[in-house]
């Protein structure tokens, strides 16, 4: 605690320096939610009482140039540290993302630690997890936000966009990992430019009033994935709004594949082999937000030198939320949103058998925005 008070003790005192220095804005959110989780693998219950803290802060340098951060517990999935026995958890706030750039007429770049919004669009959370980690309880899956969870929804890179006829062009590089070794060996493959590398490219635009935005992620070198290593992944897909009124439909559809044969899953060469898909429907309208992932995912990699059976992954998810404002002014809000999480996965091995895990998670977040 005297940690975050001395923190937030130095950004005030960063934020008032003299007419000279960029003006440094302080933004953030604060929440607390309570989770009850039931899961039908182990016929586990659960009430949890969490919460978590973030700090958002920017500076405008001037002709277009910018800097902007944020700050939260990375320590813990999504930053919601979980109160511990009498009280003894700790809470440490770390930098989470924080990028600089220029925002020029019809372009812009920045580099650095780049948020991905990942919440609204599905693409990374299939890139990274399209085989779970593992098929238990446990596991991380390609539904529920996982890279938002998991990830803490930012990635490194260089970003650089611009208008291009009636829309915005994105191509961002991406440094995935730091796999490479001094020298090149049999082990490693490719010596100095072993790290993993991924190209980010989307293009969005307006057809009438319906926004489509088309998106590519080309892995450029062999990337170390959650389930399997040394592999290039490749997904392509769009994501389309539909405005209704008041409301706002979302339409999300992406599709992944790989093949490798000097794959690795953990110690093991293994011949890498998969293909999968995502979709999403998603609504909203005033306080309601709604939206309904399916995935699925045929495994067919197997060690090199043997023979493994294919394995299908399958996952239904509902995300259902209403946002309550219980208070909102210029300098703030405070609102209560009670969420449904419900998520049902399948696993098919072919000829051998098949076996299912369902969560459900009832979450009430108290929330304020300052």
């Amino acid at each position: 605690m005297k940690k975050m008070l001395s923190l937030a003790a130095m950004l005030a005192v960063l934020s008032y320096a003299s007419p000279a220095s960029a003006e440094l804005k302080i933004t953030g959110d604060a929440a607390v939610r309570e989770r009850i989780q039931y899961d039908n693998s182990t016929t586990a219950k659960d009430l949890k009482t969490q919460y978590r803290i973030r700090l958002k802060t920017s500076a405008d340098l001037g002709s277009g140039y910018f800097f902007k951060s944020m700050m939260q517990n990375e320590g813990v999935a999504g930053g919601w540290q979980t109160v511990a026995a009498t009280n003894t958890e700790r809470n440490p706030i770390e930098v989470s993302n924080f990028y600089f750039g220029r925002n020029l007429e019809d372009s812009h770049y920045m580099l650095g630690r780049i948020p991905l919004n990942s919440v609204n669009n599905p693409i990374y959370d299939l890139t990274l997890y399209p085989v779970p980690t593992s098929f238990t309880s446990a596991g991380v899956y390609a539904v529920d936000i996982p890279v938002a969870t998991w990830n803490f929804d930012r990635v490194f890179g260089l970003n650089y966009g611009t208008k291009v006829g009636c829309g915005d062009l994105n191509a961002t590089i991406v440094v995935l990992d730091n796999n490479s070794t001094i020298e090149n060996t049999p082990a490693t493959g490719d010596g100095l430019f072993n790290d993993g590398y991924l190209l980010n490219l989307s293009y969005k635009t307006n057809i009438g009033d319906v926004t489509v935005e088309p998106q590519a992620l080309i892995t450029l070198t062999d990337a170390q994935g959650n389930t399997y290593q040394k592999i290039s992944p490749n997904t392509a897909g769009a994501n389309i709004s539909i405005p209704a009124g008041k409301s706002k439909i979302g339409l999300s559809g992406f599709y992944t594949i790989c093949r490798d044969t000097k794959g690795m899953k953990g110690t093991v060469a293994t011949n890498v082999d998969y293909d999968g898909y995502l979709l999403r429907v998603k609504g909203e309208s005033g306080p309601v937000t709604a939206w309904v992932d399916y995935n699925r995912t045929r495994d067919r990699s197997n060690p090199i030198g043997s023979s493994a059976p294919e394995t299908t992954y399958s996952n239904a998810f509902l995300w259902a939320q209403y946002n309550i404002k219980v208070h909102e002014s210029a300098t703030g809000t405070f609102s209560l949103t009670p969420t449904v999480r419900y998520r049902a996965s399948g696993r098919e091995v072919t000829a051998l058998y098949s076996d299912r895990i369902n969560q459900l998670r009832g979450e009430l977040y108290a929330t304020v925005t300052f």
